[in-house]
């Protein structure tokens, strides 16, 4: 089992880092969005922003679980 879930706590990880990686992206284009296309710009990269944050969120939640799970199947072994 241990097999199984090192590999999905490091795509975890890895869409952790996507996500914020894309967040700060879009964080970046707001201000010019906003600028080019208005309002309008600004909603979609700020929807964005939310969307990656929560993705980010959901992500590194999925994570805590995995490295608990973890834990819990090693025990004590040292």
């Amino acid at each position: 089992m241990i097999f199984v879930l090192i590999p999905v706590l490091l795509v975890l990880m890895g869409l952790v880092v996507w996500s914020l990686v894309r967040g700060i992206a879009a964080f970046m284009q707001t201000t010019r969005a906003g600028l080019e296309r208005g309002d309008e710009g600004l909603r979609e990269m700020q929807n964005l922003q939310n969307r990656m944050m929560f993705n980010r969120i959901k992500y590194q939640g999925l994570a805590i679980v995995v490295v608990a799970i973890l834990l819990a199947i090693g025990g004590g072994h040292k």
